[in-house]
């Protein structure tokens, strides 16, 4: 589990049109710092209430693509407002 990737029994989700810094592959000791720091931010988002997952297709890597949602409440626009996430266009920007 990182930032904008976590495990629904089996199935392996990846957040859509966010990207968080990397933990394992990380460039810079900032940006596994940051990576943990979004995951556990993800992580007590998934624990603070029931969350829909709303499917929509699978990335490159094939897992799935999906977005969190509680009524108004989108799981990716959090971490993107509260500065763990930034908006994913299409390919990586660095985090160092």
């Amino acid at each position: 589990m990182d930032g904008d990737t976590f495990w629904l029994g089996r199935m392996k989700v990846r957040l859509a049109d966010i990207d968080t810094p990397e933990i394992t592959d990380a460039k810079c000791a900032s940006e596994r710092q940051r990576g943990e720091a979004a995951r556990d931010r993800l992580l007590a988002l998934l624990n603070s209430r029931e969350w829909e997952l709303v499917l929509d297709g699978k990335d490159r890597y094939r897992r799935a693509l999906g977005r969190l949602v509680s009524g108004n409440a989108d799981a990716g626009a959090i971490l993107v407002r509260e500065g763990f996430a930034r908006p994913y266009g299409g390919h990586r920007r660095p985090w160092c």
